[in-house]
C-alpha cells in the first residue's frame, strides 16, 4: 500500500519520475534481496561470490545508482537537496541495510572528484562511473577500537583535544606512510576496494587540528581486513575491521589536510551521513507504518478488521504523524545544507536523531499491531525494527548526537 502524498505541489516532473523509479527498484529488487541476505546465519555468506547482494549491487550499479549523488559531469544524476532525499527516501523504504551499502560505495570517488585532480580522476573516478559490475566499492573508515561517538563531540560538541591512539598518517618526503585500524563497524569494510580514511595526519596538533583525510586504494601492500561482524539488525551492511600496516600513498592522496577537515570534510555537501540517514529511514518509518496500515484493514478480531477498533486509529496516526514529521524535517535539512555556503550541522543532527527515533518507534508500534505476526520472520516488520534499532547508534549514538547538537544551537548568535 503506497501512502505517501507529496506536499510539494511544485515538485519538477523529472523527480516524479526519480521517485517512481527508485521505487520499482526499491520494491522489486531490493526487498526481496535484502530478506534473503537476512536469512544468511554466516555474515560471511553474504559477501561470498554468488551471494544475492551481488545481484543487488550489479543491476544497481548498470542503473548509474552508485553514481546518483554525482554531478552531471561524471555521469551522475545531478540531484538538488530535494533530489537526493527522494532518493534517499525510497532507497530506505526499499531496505535500510541496501541503501546504506549503496549510498557508501561512492563516498571515496565522490570526494575524489570533488578535488579536481585530473590525474587521480582519470585513474580512480573514471572506472568506477564506468563501472557495471561492482568491482569499484567505497567505504569511508572513521570509528576506532578506541573511538565511536567521540568522534561526534571532537567536531562539533566541543570535546577534548586529546584522543590516543588514532590511525597515523606519517609523512615521509612525496608520500605517507599509515598505520593503524579501524574498528569492525566499517560499513561496506569487508567488500570494499577503496576507502575515505579519517586519519591522524600530524599528531603534533592533536586528534581535531591534527586529522586528515586520505583516499587509499585497499590493494595496496599492507591493508588487509577482519570477518564480517554478526549483528542484530541491518545484517545485508556488511561492516568490519581495516588493517594498515605501514601502507604507503604519495601525498597527493591525501585529499584533506590538518586545519581544514571541519570545512572540507565534516562539514560535507549536504550536512554529511547524519543527513543521509534521516533521509533514509524516513523511508524506513514509511514503510512500518504501510505494512501496519494494510495488515490493519485485512485481520480481524473482535468480528471486525482491527483498524476499526478505536485505539488501533489512534495508533495508526500517530505512526502517520511522525512519518510526515520525519519528512519534512529530513529534506529541509538535506535541501538547505546542499545549496548552503556552510551547511548547519545541527539540522543534519537533528534529522539523523528525529528520524532514526520516529522510525524505530513507528517499526516497534507496527510490530505490535501485528501481534504475534510481527514476531515472525515470515512477515518484514520483524526485520524492520531490527535495522531500526541498529540506527540509534550507527552513525554516532543518538545521545551523544544530542550533546553536540546543543552545544552547536548554543553557539549560535542569539
Amino acid at each position: 500500500m503506497e501512502t505517501y502524498v507529496e506536499l510539494d505541489t511544485q515538485l519538477p516532473d523529472h523527480y516524479r519520475t526519480l521517485k517512481e523509479n527508485i521505487h520499482r527498484f526499491a520494491r522489486e529488487v531490493m526487498r526481496p534481496t535484502a530478506a534473503a541476505l537476512d536469512r544468511l546465519a554466516d555474515p560471511s555468506a553474504v559477501i561470498a561470490p554468488g551471494s544475492p547482494l551481488w545481484d543487488f549491487l550489479k543491476p544497481a550499479y548498470r542503473l548509474g545508482y552508485n553514481k546518483a549523488g554525482f554531478s552531471t559531469q561524471f555521469g551522475g544524476l545531478g540531484l538538488s537537496g530535494l533530489g537526493q532525499h527522494i532518493y534517499l527516501e525510497e532507497l530506505g523504504w526499499g531496505s535500510a541495510d541496501l541503501a546504506l551499502t549503496l549510498g557508501l560505495a561512492g563516498a571515496p570517488f565522490g570526494a575524489l572528484a570533488a578535488t579536481g585532480n585530473r590525474e587521480l580522476i582519470e585513474k580512480y573516478v573514471v572506472p568506477f562511473i564506468q563501472d557495471r559490475e561492482a568491482q569499484y566499492i567505497g567505504c569511508w573508515p572513521v570509528t576506532e577500537p578506541q573511538h565511536g561517538s567521540d568522534w561526534v563531540t571532537a567536531n562539533w560538541g566541543g570535546g577534548h583535544d586529546d584522543l590516543a591512539g588514532h590511525v597515523i598518517a606519517r609523512r615521509d618526503g612525496d608520500s605517507y606512510v599509515i598505520s593503524g585500524q579501524k574498528a569492525a563497524w566499517v560499513s561496506n569494510g569487508t567488500i570494499a576496494t577503496h576507502g575515505l580514511v579519517i586519519l591522524i595526519a600530524d599528531p603534533s596538533r592533536g586528534s581535531v587540528l591534527g586529522r586528515g583525510v586520505a583516499f587509499v586504494p585497499f590493494d595496496l601492500p599492507g591493508v588487509s581486513k577482519g570477518k564480517p561482524l554478526n549483528k542484530l539488525g541491518q545484517r545485508a551492511l556488511n561492516q568490519g575491521e581495516i588493517f594498515f600496516d605501514e601502507v604507503r600513498i604519495p601525498s597527493s592522496y591525501m585529499l584533506v589536510a590538518p586545519d581544514k577537515l571541519a570545512a572540507a570534510a565534516a562539514y560535507g555537501r549536504g550536512g554529511g551521513p547524519n543527513a543521509m540517514l534521516g533521509a533514509v529511514f524516513t523511508g524506513v518509518a514509511r514503510a512500518a507504518f504501510e505494512i501496519a496500515l494494510d495488515y490493519s484493514k485485512q485481520r480481524i478480531q473482535g468480528g471486525k478488521p482491527i483498524c476499526e477498533h478505536q485505539l488501533v486509529q489512534k495508533h495508526l496516526f500517530e505512526m502517520f504523524t511522525k512519518v510526515e514529521a520525519c519528512r519534512l524535517l529530513s529534506r529541509a535539512a538535506i535541501t538547505y545544507n546542499t545549496d548552503a555556503p556552510v551547511p548547519a550541522m545541527e539540522y543534519s543532527i537533528a534529522s539523523k536523531t528525529f528520524c532514526t527515533q520516529a522510525a524505530f518507534e513507528v517499526a516497534s508500534d507496527a510490530l505490535q499491531l501485528l501481534g504475534g505476526n510481527g514476531l515472525s520472520k515470515e512477515y518484514p516488520i520483524e526485520k524492520i525494527f531490527r535495522d531500526a534499532r541498529a540506527a540509534l547508534i550507527e552513525d554516532g549514538t543518538n545521545d551523544v548526537l544530542g550533546l553536540a547538537g546543543a552545544k552547536l544551537v548554543l553557539a549560535r548568535p542569539s
